[in-house]
């Protein structure tokens, strides 16, 4: 039993670790989607407008933001949008790259990220934006960064990588274990009832042979008996001749070799006086 609990329990391990990594990372994902994402953090900038926000040294997101009316999806549309970020004097001007990200909507609020800005040095920067946002709830350009606790989605993948790793070698060594052998469990063992036998005399055969029957008995006796002693007598024969070296043409009514005098010897032995075969 030993041999097939270690398996059954390697392959719950395996399967509680699937688990865990799957709630892990499902929740790390909404959480860092809802809760943990500070995208703005720094502050925001209405559509169109100016403001002046402390940004720190670093990589900062540029998300486009405003309330919708229904649940939009990742085809979110982002209208024509253009800002300028003037550095304080002596500091060099920001390097901004172009990065949609996902839309994220909790209770008719959207977000999307659009831009993100390698701020050289933490600084009061003076920013400017504009776009077409006609139509658009209270649109404005958020400031700030992604979630602190993106590193937790690593984690969860990687448990959820060696989940399936435990599992692929717990189900090998459950096949494994499976075909090797064991000896039986007293419960696993199978009972006899032993014969009873009766006190009483044996019962008489039901039939009667006849003298045919006893006949053809006889001959298949004959028959079995001739074939057996003809087949040990070739098998012997077999190594006659390969201790003589040589095929042997044998008589079988004088039981010699006619081709060769040297299997006499393997034939017959010379016994001593008081023990010759009659």
């Amino acid at each position: 039993m030993r041999r097939r609990s270690g398996p059954r329990i390697a392959i719950l391990v395996a399967i509680l670790t699937l688990v865990t990594a799957g709630v892990g990372l499902v929740a790390t994902l909404i959480l860092n989607a809802f809760v943990f994402d500070e995208f703005d953090a720094y502050g925001e900038v209405p559509i169109p407008g100016t403001a002046s926000l402390h940004l720190p040294a670093g990589e900062a997101t540029v998300s486009f933001h405003t309330m919708v009316t229904g649940s939009p999806s990742s085809g979110f549309p982002i209208p024509d949008l253009q800002f300028s970020i003037t550095p304080p004097a002596g500091v060099p001007k920001p390097q901004v790259t172009e990065s949609v990200g996902g839309t994220t909507t909790v209770n008719s609020d959207t977000h999307v990220r659009v831009w993100v800005v390698q701020v050289p040095q933490a600084g009061t920067y003076d920013i400017v934006t504009e776009g077409n946002v006609n139509g658009y709830i209270n649109p404005r350009l958020a400031f700030g960064h992604s979630s602190s606790y993106g590193w937790l989605m690593w984690v969860f993948g990687g448990l959820l990588a060696l989940g399936v790793v435990e599992l692929t070698a717990a189900l090998i060594w459950s096949a494994r274990s499976a075909k090797a052998t064991r000896p039986l469990a007293p419960e696993e063992m199978m009972s006899f009832n032993e014969p009873t036998w009766s006190a009483g005399a044996a019962a008489a055969p039901s039939y009667t042979p006849s003298d045919q029957g006893i006949r053809l008995e006889q001959l298949r006796q004959l028959a079995a008996l001739r074939d057996s002693g003809a087949l040990t007598e070739a098998v012997l024969l077999g190594n006659v001749a390969y201790r003589v070296g040589k095929r042997l043409e044998w008589d079988a009514r004088a039981v010699r070799a006619t081709n060769t005098s040297k299997a006499d010897g393997f034939v017959r032995s010379d016994y001593r006086k008081g023990w010759e075969l009659g």
